[in-house]
């Protein structure tokens, strides 16, 4: 029950919207329970004594309990709804800002469509608990209450005999509860598979159709869906179970009121009027008791939402402010690697990694995949902390400044381009969405992006698409150099920024780049050994280890590692001999 104490932590922040409400709500269990009140005076004074003067007033006290029992109704349901869906908004807020806090590593751990999940289904089921489920708790609660009242005020051995059934309901009320908590939990992770298979498959479409995959695709998302049916139906059935069981210990109990309130009516100890006062105020504690049956079972769903949206929220960010950060200056010296060493769980990715990059320096690293090229940069801005060692930039450990003042110092433009669905101006400015227009244009301009920007049907206000699906590869990527020319940081880095395009877009790009690369201090992972030639200096990496580094003419007549890729990337083209042998003069 610890999710729900914090459920209703969440809703004390709207406690006066619940007092006016509990209010409503107490008043319209009030006038319910007075419908049968009446019906003692309407039964005894107009059908068997024919009293004239009770026809006149008791239908209009009728007519006045319902106005007004309806207008509190209206009037809790306005504000408890309010309650509930500004809870659910609020729980919306705090776990979708609360996944933006983690680092890259909770994201490997925890796949896309989980955590879609997390915000949209398991954040509504927790909807009901909040305000629909304690609605009917209150609500219910205080009409079962007035008409308890109201059955031992009109005949206290018949409400004695009535309430004998009632404990009855308790056992299996508590062990539906319990099944639909267990069988809920499972749905909710059944769904948020199903949430990961919709969103690898529907952003991964083009290789399904190239592999002509859509049936096994398909036979995956049924067998999942399946899944979910079985364990619907599981809820279906634990439902509609209660109610049924409900209605046949409730017969039980009005058998036995009909036999000893017929017997005393019989032998003159009662009214009829009585009799079916008493009848009609136990028939209507039947409702109030079915719904606060489904409001246990309503509430145990929402605890199984609350719980998976609570483990989310509980995960503290692996990477986050020290105590006392203080801000980064903009960098000077340079960027100092000392003795990194870099483990993903506990397999070493990066061995006693040391470099010195001076401010304004071009270095490029390479190597075969998975030598930790990427695992290296993506240590700078912290996307991940090193397993021992420390980076410095102009003396400052990067650990103790900032994030945000670490992070406006570095751009980046990756390989896999990502892009929104946004106009052009939105994602060239994305950064800085204060930007002026002369500023985005001049972004645009240096990328080479202008000129195809103005062939767009709105030009800068063209909305690209989801992950730029309406541009080619090479306008996506030079969109991404102008949001990295715009933000204009210090540090840049390259993370094989041109290996996916073709020999056209390359050079288009690659111009870009330059204007992007110059006058900064900037970390280029290279795929195209081709272009990293005029790189101030060239780092080798096998196996996480440094191997060799120099420039571009030093590593070829060193004959090493660099000198191998080198050759092996170029030795299928035909030209690549006399190339090489270009090179090496």
């Amino acid at each position: 029950m610890e999710a729900f104490k914090r459920l209703l932590k969440m809703a004390q922040a709207y406690y006066l919207r619940f007092i006016f409400a509990a209010i409503l709500m107490i008043i319209a269990g009030a006038l319910q329970s007075a419908l049968p009140l009446i019906s003692k005076p309407a039964i005894d004074e107009i059908f068997v004594s024919k009293d004239m003067t009770a026809l006149t007033w008791i239908p209009f006290a009728i007519i006045g309990i319902f106005l007004f029992k309806g207008l509190c109704t209206y009037g809790q349901v306005i504000l408890m709804s309010s309650i509930g869906l500004r809870i659910l908004t609020d729980l919306r807020n705090k776990l979708y800002g609360h996944i933006q806090k983690q680092s890259l590593a909770f994201f490997t751990d925890h796949p896309t469509g989980l955590l879609m999940s997390r915000i949209t289904n398991d954040v509504l089921s927790v909807q009901a608990a909040s305000s629909e489920a304690i609605t009917s708790l209150v609500k219910d609660s205080c009409t079962l209450i007035f008409l308890v009242g109201v059955i031992f005020y009109t005949d206290w051995q018949l409400a004695l005999i009535a309430m004998l059934v009632f404990p009855l309901t308790i056992y299996p009320i508590s062990r539906f509860g319990k099944k639909i908590r267990k069988v809920t939990t499972s749905s909710q992770i059944t769904m948020g598979t199903l949430n990961s298979l919709l969103q690898e498959t529907i952003s991964g479409i083009r290789i399904v159709k190239a592999f002509c995959m859509e049936k096994y695709e398909n036979a995956r998302f049924a067998a999942e869906s399946e899944r979910l049916f079985k364990l619907s139906m599981k809820t279906v059935s634990i439902n509609a179970m209660a109610s049924p069981l409900m209605e046949f210990l409730g017969g039980l109990g009005i058998a036995a009121i009909i036999f000893y309130g017929g017997y005393n009516v019989i032998k003159g100890n009662s009214t009829p009027g009585t009799f079916f006062s008493f009848l009609a105020a136990l028939l209507m504690l039947y409702e109030p008791m079915k719904r606060l049956t489904n409001v246990n079972n309503s509430i145990n769903q929402g605890i199984a939402g609350a719980e998976r949206v609570f483990s989310i929220i509980d995960h503290m960010p692996d990477i986050v402010n020290k105590p006392g950060a203080v801000e980064l200056p903009p960098i000077r010296r340079g960027i100092d690697i000392k003795n990194v060493t870099f483990c993903y769980d506990t397999t070493p990715v990066l061995k006693n990694i040391n470099i010195h990059i001076k401010a304004g320096e071009v270095v490029a690293f390479v190597g075969m995949s998975g030598g930790g090229k990427t695992s290296l940069v993506n240590l700078i801005p912290r996307f991940y902390d090193v397993t021992s060692g420390c980076i410095l930039i102009d003396g400052y450990d990067i650990r103790d400044v900032t994030l945000q003042s670490l992070r406006r110092q570095i751009a980046i433009v990756t390989q896999q381009t990502i892009l929104f669905n946004d106009s052009v101006k939105n994602n060239i400015a994305y950064g800085d969405i204060k930007r002026t227009d002369e500023e985005i244009i001049a972004a645009a301009k240096a990328a080479n992006a202008h000129s195809f920007i103005m062939r767009l049907p709105q030009r800068y206000d063209s909305n690209i698409g989801e992950l730029g699906t309406k541009l080619s590869g090479g306008e996506k990527q030079r969109i991404s150099i102008a949001r990295a020319l715009l933000k204009d940081a210090p540090i840049l880095i390259l993370d094989e920024a041109t290996s996916s395009l073709d020999t056209e877009a390359e050079i288009e790009v690659q111009e870009a780049l330059d204007n992007l690369m110059k006058g900064r201090t900037t970390l280029v992972i290279a795929h195209r050994l081709s272009t990293i030639r005029n790189a101030d200096r060239i780092i080798t990496l096998v196996n996480g280890e440094i191997v060799e580094e120099g420039t571009h003419e030093a590593l070829l007549a060193k004959k090493g590692e660099y000198y191998r890729l080198y050759n092996l990337q170029f030795k299928d083209e035909g030209s690549g001999n006399g190339r090489l042998a270009k090179d090496l003069e």
